[in-house]
This record gives structure tokens, sequence and C-alpha cells, in this order.
């Protein structure tokens, strides 16, 4: 029994280098492709150059914004593969979806840099952001719900800390879209930065569970 638990172990963890690699090779093509619309022009003199840089801040900032929440997503899945070892059948494929929007981020976020003033492209990326996150959260539970092995964290309050966090993030992107038509592109790009207090909320709580601190 002590040795098909231990070849189980070991099928888990190649299982789960397997999706860790994958994914990070695809994080670092999304991060790189992020940066191709930051360009100056050769050639520009004082004023030129001085307006072509004031031009290049709305890519800078939409440049920025993708990479964090690349970072938040990568940040997150390497704690989600510690908790469920193993994805295979629904999990995988959800896993795969989550992969496949991941490598769609650059897309948005061109559309950001260019046209931030328009509702339907923060519509555009909101909702990528809030799917790409649901993706993540159907990936986590299908896994720890199939997966025999899974951490006991996992089902812990550890577990729930990242079932709020994934949820709570998808929910305030989503809830951006109607702000973008209602009020204005801008002020639902404000509302983004609510963001900030809830992550660290929830890896605060996260990480003080982890470590059986909890309040």
């Amino acid at each position: 029994m002590s040795d098909a638990r231990a070849a189980a172990e070991t099928a888990d963890e190649k299982s789960a280098d397997r999706l860790t690699t994958l994914s990070d090779g695809i994080f670092a093509i999304a991060m790189t492709l992020l940066v191709l619309d930051l360009q100056v022009e050769p050639g520009l003199d004082k004023d030129e150059f001085t307006e072509a840089v004031r031009r290049a801040l709305p890519d800078l900032g939409a440049y920025a914004l993708s990479f964090t929440i690349l970072a938040g997503f990568w940040r997150d899945h390497r704690l989600i593969v510690r908790l469920v070892p193993r994805f295979e059948g629904v999990a995988l494929r959800f896993a795969l979806m989550w992969l496949g929007a991941i490598a769609l981020v650059p897309f948005p976020t061109a559309l950001l840099s260019e046209y931030a003033a328009r509702p339907l492209t923060v519509a555009v990326y909101a909702g990528m952001v809030a799917v790409t996150n649901l993706l993540e959260l159907a990936m986590f539970l299908t896994g720890r719900r199939a997966t025999e092995h899974t951490a006991e964290a996992a089902h812990g309050d550890v577990g729930r800390a990242v079932t709020a966090d994934l949820a709570s993030t998808a929910a305030l992107f989503a809830a951006t879209v109607p702000v973008a038509y209602l009020v204005s592109p801008v002020a639902a790009m404000w509302c983004w930065l609510a963001l900030v207090p809830i992550k660290l909320t929830h890896r605060k709580r996260a990480t003080a569970r982890r470590h059986g601190r909890a309040s």
C-alpha cells in the first residue's frame, strides 16, 4: 500500500510539474508581448521626443496594469498547484482554458492603451480579467474535488481564502463593466484600484491561516 501511495504521489508531482512548466512558458510569452507596443521613434527633435513620450504614457500604464494582473495570476497559480498537485479530466480542461485566457491578455491590453476612452474597450478588458479569474477558480475547485491527494489546506481556511480572493476579484471587474457604460470608462478604471486592498486582505488571511494564526 505504501508503494502504491508513493507511486501516486510521484505521479502527482509530475502532473504538477508539467502544468507549472507549461504555465510558466505561457506567462513568460504573455508578459513579453506586453512590451511590444512600448516604443518611441528614432530621430526625433526635442519637442517631438517630448510629445512621443507623452503619447507613450497610456501604453506604459496599460503595460504596468496587465503585468501586475499577470503576476497576480502567476502567484495564485503557484499556490494552487501546492494545494492541488494533480489536474486531470475537467480540472485539466479548465486549466487549459485558463492558460488560453492568459495568452490572450496582450490583446485587450493593446486595446486599452489605444482606446481607453471607449466603454467597449474597458468592458472587454474587465470582462477578460473576470473570466480568467473564474476559470482559475473553476480549475481550483474541480481539481480539489477530484484529486485524491489534495493537500488538507485546500479544503480548509487557505482553500477558502483562495476561493474568496478569486471570486471577489472576478466580481469587482465584472461590476465595472456597467460602470464604464453608465458613468465613464475612467471611473470604471479607477474602480480597479479596489483590487489592491482586496488582494492584500485575502493574501494576509491566507498567509496567517497557513501558519495557524487566523484571527
